[in-house]
């Protein structure tokens, strides 16, 4: 049986042949992959300078690409069908808004001092849109680290990651963190990376695969409040930070401080404030005990820490919903599933389980009933593998 892996990056090189297959200007393409990621534990954390705990994952992002003999791009996006052409100094953002990654990445390049030639890609993949997986981070990843290896521009994977979230901050115009980029750039196979968020320093933790799938449920819902209150949460932080700073200048951010600072100051902080800071001082914290129990290779624990924050989610920090909150629940007394919260900003998006692998089949079903039931919606899940990062795809000669 061929893989999913096999079966997507298969149709992104026939898009290819497709598309250029018979064209003069082009060289043998070459084939790159970078993968969606998840994130365990360590959620709002990133912009308080915490701890986050990401995986790159099976679902991915290929790129079939090679140079040209003149200075067009011609990009073919697989998925839409769609083709968008320009010359490589021209860099004005497009109607197609899907070419505004390609493009971030092309400015990112000039920016640094690099040039590279014309080219042409094929792209596409498997990342599920909406579900919180950083399609868009796999993408940039992806380009930025094949034109670097086509045009031998000498980065390093560090510096792919962090052009790669400039072109999304700058050019896209989202203001996201690091992690995204940083997992699809430096995933590992059943490994997890911690990474500090104010010193950009990394560590990998062991994520073994063989009792326990991981599976994501998809609401399929985006709740219109996601994006002002997450604006809210960071001001609702830095008013802690202010507070708490008065009896502690080294506080910089909620990473300085502690759970046991925040209750002190329960009620100079205010109801509201005290969660928000009470939720990310305990989570910050959360992450690196679930890292301990990584290393003692105990997931019956580090599981347990999955719910802790997802109840710091929905009551302390206020951003889960009702259908997060559902599926979660259902997990509750299933002794299939060892840990279950809600990934990602909030609002909607997924629930990330660990799930027994020999009980997968009858979890799903058993979700999927129980969210028709209450929803009326059909509700897609998703198994996935925590895999490597971006890395070149050795084509059979």
């Amino acid at each position: 049986m061929i893989s999913t892996e096999a079966q997507t990056s298969g149709r992104i090189q026939k898009k290819y042949i497709e598309q250029f297959g018979d064209n003069t200007q082009t060289m043998d393409y070459r084939l790159f992959r970078s993968p969606g990621r998840i994130n365990l534990i360590g959620e709002h954390t990133d912009y308080n300078n915490g701890f986050v705990l990401p995986a790159s994952v099976d679902k991915a992002v290929y790129f079939a690409i090679s140079p040209r003999t003149d200075n067009l791009v011609v990009l073919h996006a697989a998925d839409l069908n769609e083709t968008y052409t320009f010359s490589v100094d021209d860099i004005s953002k497009p109607d197609q808004k899907w070419a505004y990654f390609q493009l971030g990445v092309i400015e990112q390049i000039y920016k640094n001092g690099l040039n590279i030639g014309g080219f042409q890609a094929a792209f596409g993949g498997d990342v599920p849109q909406g579900a919180g997986m950083s399609s868009s981070a796999a993408l940039e990843c992806c380009l930025l680290f094949a034109l670097n290896e086509v045009f031998s521009l000498g980065l390093d994977r560090f510096s792919i990651v962090k052009m790669a979230q400039k072109a999304e901050n700058e050019y896209v115009g989202v203001q996201c963190g690091i992690m995204d980029q940083f997992a699809s750039g430096f995933g590992k196979e059943e490994a997890v990376i911690r990474l500090d968020c104010r010193s950009l320093e990394y560590e990998y933790f062991p994520f073994p695969m063989d009792e326990y799938l991981i599976v994501l449920c998809n609401t399929l819902v985006e709740h219109s409040l996601a994006s002002s209150e997450y604006n809210t949460r960071r001001l609702e932080c830095e008013k802690g930070v202010s507070i708490l700073q008065k009896y502690d200048p080294e506080i910089k951010s909620l990473r300085d401080a502690t759970p046991q600072i925040v209750e002190k100051h329960k009620e100079e902080l205010g109801d509201v404030v005290y969660r928000r800071c009470k939720y990310m001082t305990e989570e910050i914290e959360r992450v690196r005990i679930a890292c301990d129990f990584l290393t003692a290779g105990d997931l019956i624990s580090f599981g347990k820490k999955m719910y802790e924050t997802h109840q710091g989610l929905q009551h302390e920090y206020e951003v889960s919903c009702d259908e997060l909150d559902f599926l979660v629940e259902q997990t509750l007394e299933d002794d299939s599933v060892i840990g279950a919260r809600m990934m990602g900003g909030g609002f909607g998006g997924c629930t990330i389980n660990l799930v027994k692998k020999e009980a997968v089949e009858k979890f799903e079903e058993k979700m999927k009933k129980a969210y028709q039931e209450k929803f009326g919606i059909d509700m897609p899940c998703y198994r996935v593998r925590i895999t490597d990062g971006t890395e070149e795809i050795v084509l059979n000669a």
